[in-house]
């Protein structure tokens, strides 16, 4: 709540000193060049003749208050002029502190979709449609002599001009538009205009808004099957299945929810533990069982990093013992920043094609995991238990480099710091230097920070940085080529091991400094996408090429406000980049929530941008991964909440359509 707070303050202070005087026609600045200049507006509302109550009442007793002040000013003199100035200052920002809670708790509790600099018209329409009202473009309210019906994907075009679509991010903000909360609460269908919820008082208000239980209505939208991640604890590191019965209640529990299937991450650390190609599955054999008795769908990951939970009980799973004894004598088969510290999260891919693990390369490991685990598991894959495979790229299981690795000191929203630094990748970089014909070009950048710096401290990032010179584009591109042909190789043998299969790529959101000129944090990651060039193109031409669904993890869907001031971030603009040049490729989608949301607002955010409901071409993901909360989170927070979530994204056409 405290990060809404702040954030509606600094937004709305010069909104509001406008919007809380009486406004007698209810226009707001952005519809006044929508009006006809000539004819007078109808106004059919029939409390426009009263008294202004509430903060209006509030407002004009204050100007008046202030008028009268000034007239006196001949006999109180100076001072006390400067004095009631200061008072109104102060009545002037507790009423904006209490707008700005208010419109804070409709965001979070009502799953009010208000613009960011949303004024009183945008609250006071958003209220009365709720209510039953119509509320025209230009402010004209009246009651409908037949209650309106709810229109799913039918919207009256409020857009022109709107602060909701001027440079917003249409169908992937996930913030639909006022007109389309037609969902009204039956309460209010007769009530009189007294009793309307403009007219209550703001803790009655809360309290109505709260209790509401109507979102936005998905009825008849296309069916997004919903997934979630099993808890990483379920199999010990020697394989063993640990709670059968637990895992019984949870699926049962998923199971009454109509969840569509869950997804298993099989952890190369534990599988292929202490000897090279000695595989053991048994666990997860026992666990695959468990999930067919229920019917469900399973997706599982080959997890070929590290893991280090926070929430998860102290669960820890490293690369395998046998690899970490070859990476005592040659580190270099690590990923390694410019200071020469190793990542063991996961392994360089600088090593890829090199022979350095008893004899076999980087991606000779991964296939034979995959196709260990292919055989192991035919009869699955041939009853269509396991409906796809996610394959690894890097570190948490994304691709991408750890740029922004906690345990090397990085802190949120720092760069990163670029990881090429290992034997192998230098190697790599001094031949593309040679053949470009500028062999002094082979060394990464030495004014580009460190992980927790921020890109003005920088000279490669900046503006006006080196990374626009002729040696940065060289070696941003080499460094982003690196990313790709890891993409390209691994994914050329998952094929291979999954042929009729289908296989999942996870891509990262590095939505921090996505508004400056350089995107350095996505630079650090592995993805060349400053203003002026494309850096997510290329990567998802390889996807398509070995025709590979792109998951995107819709993160900044829950940064607070005043992060992504600071961080001139924007997580709505890289998901709309991310997402329309995956559509455009033809590529197949789906999403995952990256910290748990339990409010209506979060979720309803989620959906809308599963299935934008204005879009030309009927986009949506292909399924979506809901990733759990703590269990003791979970079950008093989020059933129904994440049942409704669940009713929403199938349409509410539950158990009568197949994925």
């Amino acid at each position: 709540m405290n990060h809404h707070h702040h954030h509606n303050d600094t937004n709305n202070n010069h909104h509001h000193l406008q919007d809380l005087e009486p406004q007698p026609d209810h226009i707001s600045d952005h519809q006044v060049h929508l009006l006809p200049q000539t004819q007078p507006q109808p106004q059919p509302h029939p409390q426009q003749q009263r008294r202004p109550r509430g903060f209006a009442a509030t407002a004009s007793m204050s100007s008046s208050v202030a008028a009268a002040a000034s007239s006196a000013g001949g006999v109180k003199g100076k001072k006390e002029r400067e004095k009631e100035k200061e008072r109104t200052k102060l009545r002037e920002r507790h009423r904006r502190a209490i707008t700005s809670r208010m419109l804070a708790g409709l965001r979070q509790y009502g799953n009010f979709p208000l613009p960011a600099r949303a004024d009183m018209n945008d609250v006071l329409a958003a209220l009365a449609r709720e209510a039953g009202w119509t509320v025209e473009l230009d402010g004209s309210t009246y009651r409908s002599s037949t209650p309106p019906t709810s229109q799913a994907g039918v919207f009256p075009a409020r857009s022109v001009g709107s602060p909701l679509s001027a440079g917003s991010l249409k169908n992937c903000s996930g913030k639909a538009s006022l007109d389309e909360r037609d969902t009204k609460s039956e309460k209010y269908a007769s009530a009189s205009p007294m009793n309307s919820p403009a007219c209550l008082g703001a803790d009655q208000l809360m309290h109505e808004v709260g209790s509401r239980v109507q979102g936005a209505d998905f009825t008849g939208t296309p069916y997004v099957p919903v997934y979630t991640m099993l808890a990483t604890g379920v199999i010990t590191n020697f394989c063993q299945l640990l709670d059968p019965e637990g895992v019984r209640q949870e699926l049962r529990l998923l199971k009454s929810l109509h969840v569509d299937g869950v997804i298993v991450e099989c952890w190369w650390g534990i599988v292929e533990a202490w000897t090279p190609q000695k595989y053991e599955w048994s666990g997860y054999r026992e666990l695959f069982t468990v999930i067919q008795e229920f019917q469900l769908k399973l997706q599982v990951v080959m997890a070929f990093h590290e893991f280090e939970g926070n929430d998860s009980g102290g669960v820890m799973i490293s690369l395998p013992q046998w690899v970490l004894e070859i990476g005592k004598e040659n580190p270099d088969i690590f990923f390694t920043d410019r200071e020469g510290r190793r990542n063991t999260e996961c392994l360089s891919w600088g090593i890829d094609k090199e022979r350095v693990l008893k004899g076999r390369t980087g991606i000779e490991v991964y296939f034979d995991f995959m196709r260990s685990f292919r055989t192991e598991f035919d009869d699955f894959f041939m009853e269509g238990l396991i409906s796809a495979v996610e394959v690894g790229l890097g570190a948490s299981g994304e691709l991408k480099y750890p740029s922004f690795s906690k345990r090397m000191g990085w802190r949120y929203p720092g760069i990163g710091e670029f990881q090429c630094y290992d034997k192998y990748l230098q190697q790599s970089l001094r031949k593309a230097a040679k053949v470009r014909g500028h062999s002094f070009w082979a060394r990464g950048p030495d004014n580009a920070g460190q992980y927790i710096s921020r890109l003005h401290e920088t000279g490669f990032f900046c503006e006006r940085g080196d990374y626009d010179s002729y040696y940065g584009r060289f070696f941003l591109h080499w460094y982003a080529q690196s990313l790709i042909d890891h993409a390209d190789n691994v994914l050329s043998l998952a094929s291979l091991a999954f042929e009729d299969t289908r296989i999942v790529v996870k891509i990262p959101a590095v939505y921090w400094w996505y508004k400056t000129p350089s995107h350095a944090a996505e630079l650090t990651a592995g993805y060349y996408n400053p203003t002026n060039q494309d850096g997510y193109s290329p990567v998802f031409e390889v996807l398509k090429k070995h025709s590979v669904t792109m998951k995107f993890v819709c993160s900044g869907l829950q940064v607070p406000c005043q992060e992504i001031d600071e961080a001139l971030a924007d997580p709505e603009g890289l998901s709309w980049q991310v997402l329309n040049s995956a559509w455009d490729r033809g590529l197949s989608i789906a999403g995952q929530n990256a910290v748990p949301c339990y409010d209506r607002a979060g979720f309803m955010r989620i959906v809308e941008t599963s299935k934008p409901r204005n879009d030309p071409d009927h986009h949506c993901f292909l399924f979506f991964v809901y990733q759990q909360p703590s269990p003791f989170v979970q079950q008093t927070i989020c059933f129904p909440e994440l049942d409704y979530f669940i009713k929403s994204m199938h349409g509410d056409i539950v158990g009568e359509l197949e994925p």
